[in-house]
């Protein structure tokens, strides 16, 4: 890298901050170590015309002044804080997006100790599904918004706008943020949903049950594969994982096998006749109760992962 920067083509990598372009390259050894290892695949090249553009550095000198931070080889940036900074900033790392929007991310070294929420000590299983988000052992539902179906005309329109823009000008790259800036709302849209129900949980639970699902398997199927990825499960179950470290909860996870929608509730008889995903509600043969098959999934649910919570 020295010798690159003194070399009359590579002038232009003085203008870079020295740490970010050392970070760079301590990524791209951690990528080939990683393919060596069968870790990952093969590392892609990233080029500067890539519509998401990010970098990461280290340095003393970043800080927040008021409504700006210090960066380095920028110096003050106007910025809009999302939450307050209790630590100590280790590093920071900046993100264009496809719409051309900036962003900052710090990583703060502080103790988590001191930022644990006390949660409200229910117990609750959750049956997920694509017509209903999810539902709970109370009868509780909450409804999938369906983002990506909302906004599906929208986006079809400004995509075939963008195919008939001519290639390399400017209305082209005009176009083009206009359909980033949708992908963004889906995004944005989808995530803001998932946060709120994440927090409602780990807030109100000190016990939360839910399904081991293999979601990159049930993508396989191409008929759900469109409403499977616009659900979000992975995102979902992976905010309940740090958010229930952050409330201290229990997140338990019932194999993946279990029978939930099979048993029943009340005596514990298994219906095979359910495994039909039509039937919605159903009388057990053997005690008579009637269930409804997403609340009585929910409760099987909480009581499995009750049974391995006390059998730990």
């Amino acid at each position: 890298m020295t010798q690159l920067k003194r070399d009359i083509d590579h002038l232009w990598l003085n203008e870079a901050d020295s740490i970010a372009l050392q970070q760079s390259l301590r990524d791209l050894d951690t990528a080939y170590q990683n393919f060596f290892k069968r870790k990952n695949g093969y590392p892609k090249y990233k080029s500067k015309h890539n519509h998401k553009q990010t970098y990461r550095t280290i340095s003393k000198i970043i800080r927040i002044e008021g409504k700006y931070i210090n960066l380095p080889k920028v110096g003050l940036v106007e910025f809009r804080q999302s939450r307050q900074i209790k630590g100590k900033i280790i590093n920071a790392t900046i993100t264009k997006n496809a719409s051309g929007k900036y962003f900052i991310s710090l990583c703060v070294e502080e103790d988590l100790a001191d930022d644990l929420k006390l949660n409200q000590g229910g117990e609750i299983g959750i049956d997920v599904g694509l017509k209903e988000f999810y539902t709970d052992n109370f009868g509780n539902v909450v409804l999938n918004p369906k983002i990506l179906k909302r906004l599906t005309k929208k986006l079809i329109k400004e995509q075939k706008r963008l195919s008939r823009r001519m290639r390399e000008s400017r209305n082209r790259e005009k176009q083009r943020v206009k359909v980033a800036i949708v992908h963004e709302k889906i995004a944005n849209t989808r995530l803001d949903f998932l946060h709120k129900q994440t927090t409602k949980l780990c807030r109100e639970n000190q016990t939360i049950a839910v399904e081991s699902l293999r979601v990159k398997n049930l993508l396989k199927n191409h008929k759900l594969a469109r409403a499977i990825s616009d659900v979000s499960w992975g995102e979902f179950f992976r905010q309940l994982s740090y958010k229930s470290i952050l409330y201290g909860c229990d997140l338990i996870k019932v194999p993946t096998f279990y029978p939930s929608s099979q048993t029943c509730s009340q005596c514990g008889s298994k219906n095979p006749l359910t495994k039909d995903l039509k039937v919605r509600s159903w009388k057990c043969p053997k005690c008579g109760a009637l269930h409804d098959r997403d609340e009585n999934a929910a409760k099987n649910i909480l009581a499995k992962a009750l049974e391995i919570k006390n059998s730990a």
